[in-house]
Order: C-alpha cells, then structure tokens, then sequence
C-alpha cells in the first residue's frame, strides 16, 4: 500500500489525504462522546460537516452548537484548522515537530499545496506557516474573549474565543453560538466585527503575501508582483461589495463592510442573508465566486485569476501588451486563469442544474448562492441547507471537496497522457 503511494503524484497524494481527514473526522463527530445527550446525528450529516470544515466551508447541515459537545466542538476545531493549514503542511509540520528530516517528496507535496515556485525554504516556509498561525489565531482569541465573556462565563467564553478566531482566521464560518444565529447577536459590536474581518482578510491573502509584508516591512515598491495583485484586488472588492451591498440591502456600513469581507469564503453573517433581496445575494455570489488568494485557506477561483482575465481582456481589446505594476504577465498566464474559470464555471452549473433537479420547490437563487457557496468554500446560506436532501447535500460534500482542492487540480487527477509523441500543423479557427 504505502509503495503504491509513493508512486502516486503529489496531486493525487494531497487529494487523497483531505479524504482520508474528512473520513476520520465524520468518525469522529459521530461518536457518543462528541455528541449531545439527547441529540441524534445521522452519518450523512457527520459527515457533510466533516467536509465543511476540512474544505474550511462553514455550511452546516446541524447547528455546531447545539449538537456537538465540548469535545465535539474541539475535534471540529481541529478539522477547521487541519483544513485551513492544508494536510500536507500539518504533516509536514508533525514530522518537524519529532526531528525528522523532510524527504524530496514531502517537499515536493508543500510545493504543490502551497503554489511555491520553487522547492527551495520549503522547512522554513512551513515553520513560519505555523508561527503566523499560532500568533494570529491567539491574538484573535484574546480580544474576542473580551466581547465574549460579556455574555458567557469566563471559561465557556474562552471557548468560543479559541473556536471563532480559528474558524475566522482559516476563512470557516462556523460558529459555536448555538440556534443557527452565527454572529447576528454582534451585529453592531465594533470590536468584534473589526476582529473577525481582520482575521479572515489575513487568512485570505495567503502565507506567501503575510511573509513578504513582514520580511520587505509593508513597503509598498518592494513587494512582488504577486503580493502587490493580492493586496490591490482583495481591497478592491472589499470596497467594492461593501458599496454594492449597501446600496441594495437595509444594512448598516458596518454590515455591508463585513458581509463583502466574509463572502471572500470566510462564511460568517452578522444579517439574515434569506432577507436580502435579489441583488444583495447575487453582489454576494460573485464575491464568493472569486474567492480569496493562492497559497490561503480560502477558495474560489482567485484573486490572481480575477486580475489575470480582466488585464489580459483589457490588453486584447485595446492591442496592447498585458502589464501590471511595471511588470509583464506571465505568458500562459490568461490560458490558465480562463481554464480555471471555466472549469469552474463548469462546476457551479452543473452543480445549480443537479440540485434543482433535486430540490424543485427552492427558487433558483437560493439554489445558485448555496452551490456557488459551497464551491467557493464560503459557508454563506439563504437558510436552505438544513432542509436538504440526502442527494443535495452529497453534490454538496462533492463540490467543497473540489472547491478546496481546486477545480484544475481535481481535473488533472486523470490525466493518463506521459507527453505528446505526435504534433500537427497548427489550423485556423474564427473567434468571436
């Protein structure tokens, strides 16, 4: 068995390993002891949380507060981070932690999950993923408690502080509250709203940028192209969506702050999103489409990408060079960003078109925003999710487990071709 492994490819390995996680856990939050006295758990919904919270998604089929006990609550924490970190970079880390060399293929899996170009200060990467974690997520728990333990006793607060600044730092929307209410309680908390978007925008623009903020000082003309695209278009669709949202939804500047943010596949609502109208939820959807940055624990096609298509159909229509921040784009760089669009276009259609299939009687946009939720690994529901199907909610567990890996990572899974022996003329295609 392990030889067959280590023949594999390092993607068909990662792949491999967020099941064979999501399979332990709905195990594990199944059991009698991570389970409610009185409270029932079917496998089916163990085991579509078990996905939520590897795939850091934060849809739930059952209220994590209401039905898990503290231990469950802790083994679902420990899936959200295990999901958010990635398998390869917690095992990666586990080998560290017992002295153990990394061997090539260890760095090699790193590489691949983390989208590093190089195998080079793989260790050294994976060490710092795990010092930025830790200092964010504590410092995130701290000045949660102190919201928290306004309305929960000190030890049960300090519960909740440790769960919510993970679920928010690893872009999850779980919460832990109880009664399905999320944070809508603390709408209008300040310290808390601040808290959870800083979080989630951190955690969203990925290791990579988090580094090189720190090591070039935030200076602005130092930073990478890469950096610089991250940064420049996750603060343009956050301002964006929060003029869009508010100018659709009876929402304070606040709550149309957080909703742009958390719709970047964090998960969380401080408003009833089944009272937003029409636009308000399609603002949403496309925010939740395009999702947070490589190398981050959130999903969606990408910041990058995004950039990607818009500067490369902007240089076709106007016959110019695609440049950026004094910088040419990368030459296969738009065939890459228009596959995985289209693949994922792919993937939420095709999703739509099944669940409708499923689910006659809910309206076409309540089915678009949950698969396109599920698919951007956001969590953010119209309400629908509990009253799914068994079908629904297997298309469900099937499109985050493809939102998490990525659509052209799940795509070149079956690929058989060693390289191409024969190649023809190139022919002539009209276009457009």
């Amino acid at each position: 068995m392990l030889k067959w492994i280590k023949r594999q490819s390092p993607v068909r390995i990662i792949a491999m390993g967020f099941a064979l996680v999501i399979f332990i856990g709905s195990i594990l939050l199944i059991l009698p002891c991570s389970v409610q006295e009185g409270v029932t758990v079917r496998y089916i919904d163990s085991l579509y949380t078990s996905t939520s919270a590897v795939c850091v998604t934060g849809l739930v089929a059952i209220d994590a507060g209401d039905t898990f006990t503290p231990l469950g609550q802790f083994f679902l924490g420990m899936l959200i981070q295990i999901g958010g970190l990635g398998v390869t970079a917690v095992g990666t880390g586990i080998i560290l932690a017992m002295r153990k060399r990394v061997n090539l293929k260890g760095r090699v899996l790193v590489q691949e999950a983390m989208n590093m170009d190089s195998r080079e200060g793989v260790v050294k990467f994976v060490k710092s993923i795990f010092i930025t974690t830790a200092i964010f997520e504590l410092t995130g728990a701290a000045l949660s408690f102190t919201v928290f333990v306004q309305d929960y006793p000190p030890l049960r607060a300090l519960g909740i502080s440790l769960f919510h600044s993970v679920a928010a730092f690893n872009n999850s929307g779980f919460d832990i509250l109880g009664n399905f209410q999320n944070l809508i309680p603390y709408q209008n908390n300040i310290m808390l709203n601040c808290v959870t978007c800083g979080l989630i925008i951190f955690g969203g623009i990925g290791f990579l940028v988090i580094r090189e903020l720190w090591t070039k000082k935030c200076r602005w003309r130092k930073l990478s192209m890469h950096a610089k695209v991250v940064i420049s278009v996750s603060a343009a669709l956050i301002v964006g969506g929060a003029v869009l949202i508010k100018v659709t939804e009876d929402v304070t500047w606040m709550g149309a702050f957080f909703h742009s943010v958390s719709a970047r596949t964090a998960g969380f609502s401080t408003y009833p999103l089944g009272n937003f109208t029409t636009s308000g939820l399609l603002v949403l959807t496309v925010l939740m489409f395009i999702g947070a940055s490589p190398g981050s624990t959130g999903g969606g096609i990408k910041t990058s990408t995004f950039f990607v298509l818009i500067h490369s159909i902007k240089g076709m229509a106007t016959n110019e060079s695609e440049k950026a921040f004094h910088y040419s784009l990368p030459v296969n760089a738009f065939k890459k960003a228009a596959v995985i669009t289209l693949l994922a276009l792919g993937v939420v259609i095709s999703g739509t078109y099944i669940m409708s299939i499923f689910e006659p009687h809910l309206s076409l946009v309540d089915m678009l925003f949950e698969v396109t939720s599920a698919f951007g690994t956001v969590g953010l529901s119209t309400g629908i999710t509990p009253d799914l199907t068994v079908g629904s909610k297997i298309l469900s567990i099937v499109i985050m487990y493809i939102g998490r890996l990525g659509p052209l990572t799940i795509a070149s899974l079956w690929h058989f071709s060693r390289g191409e022996r024969t190649k023809y003329p190139e022919g002539n295609i009209a276009i457009g």
